[in-house]
């Protein structure tokens, strides 16, 4: 099958600014992976240029094979637990007023890999604590426990994806499951914990799979549901040949329409268009004065 050809509001240019290799080079000394890198994601160029990234945990191979995502599958390494530190490190040289740390999947821990995710919230804040931190986490096989340990630590907003609509699961997401990624979320939302502060709760959304607009919207109000309170949705890109197939490119009127129809359902913000990812513009879905030099997160 021929790959389909870009549209024009697909293309990027490439990285040039200083910027973009002195982050490059900061994230090479400490060691630290990121979804950026890995996932080959479009925005790189643009989010480097402007020292943001979005750190990735706990190694750069999956134990899931997802077959729309470009991160390695494989045999995974032990944690290392000298990363928390490393990556509240970078996040300060690189002066970040909101982190967003995500991480592969990894089925192999008892815990998924939650405790990981709360030590390095704890590292970030103590070195930053006016930073906001965002986590983008796996859905712990449905792990309460898990969800408990992540929202218990110093966290800001709790973003876990969907990915697709309930229909593509088997062919897109093989290892997850709908019903389970909507209590990962509604479970983070009822914690106790959440009850003394401010948790935000947030999802992304893949389109060009096949899904149809009214499937989306559907899983749209299965979000607000669980009072999801931010919502992206971006442009699924193939990363190979070996990758699924794009079925169609949503052109930017259809975003900007879905946009429009999030923000009637309620959601507190709608990040909407062809380039998003999950932590595209990550510090302006909750905050309108972001620091001059963010203009864009990763």
């Amino acid at each position: 099958m021929t790959e389909r050809k870009h549209p024009d509001w697909i293309k990027v240019r490439a990285p040039v600014s200083p910027e973009y290799f002195r982050t490059r080079a900061i994230l090479g000394e400490l060691r630290l992976h990121t979804v950026c890198q890995e996932a080959a994601c479009p925005n790189i160029g643009e989010c480097f240029s402007h020292r943001t990234a979005t750190f990735m945990l706990m190694g750069d191979v999956c134990t899931r094979n997802c077959p729309y995502c470009a991160v390695t599958h494989g045999r995974v390494r032990p944690l290392d637990p000298d990363e928390p530190r490393r990556i509240a490190e970078a996040a300060a040289r690189l002066d970040l007023k909101h982190v967003v740390v995500t991480s592969v999947d990894r089925d192999d821990l008892p815990d998924g890999g939650a405790a990981h995710f709360a030590a390095t919230a704890r590292a970030i804040k103590q070195l930053q604590p006016t930073a906001r931190v965002e986590v983008l986490v796996p859905d712990f096989k449905g792990d309460h426990r898990s969800v408990e340990t992540v929202v218990d630590s110093p966290i800001d907003i709790y973003n876990h994806n969907i990915e697709t609509v309930p229909r593509l699961y088997r062919t897109a997401r093989p290892g997850g499951h709908y019903e389970l990624s909507l209590d990962v979320l509604d479970h983070a939302r009822k914690l106790p914990a959440v009850a003394s502060r401010v948790l935000l709760t947030k999802a992304g959304v893949m389109l060009g799979l096949g899904e149809e607009i009214d499937e989306v919207i559907g899983v749209m109000r299965d979000l607000r549901a669980v009072q999801c309170d931010i919502l992206t949705l971006g442009q699924y890109l193939r990363p190979s040949s070996d990758h699924l197939p794009v079925a169609r490119y949503v052109n930017p009127a259809e975003f900007a329409d879905l946009r429009r129809i999030g923000l009637g359902l309620g959601f507190m913000h709608v990040e909407s268009g062809p380039l998003v990812r999950s932590s595209y513009h990550a510090w302006e879905h909750v905050t309108p004065n972001p620091p001059a030099h963010a203009t864009v997160q990763e």
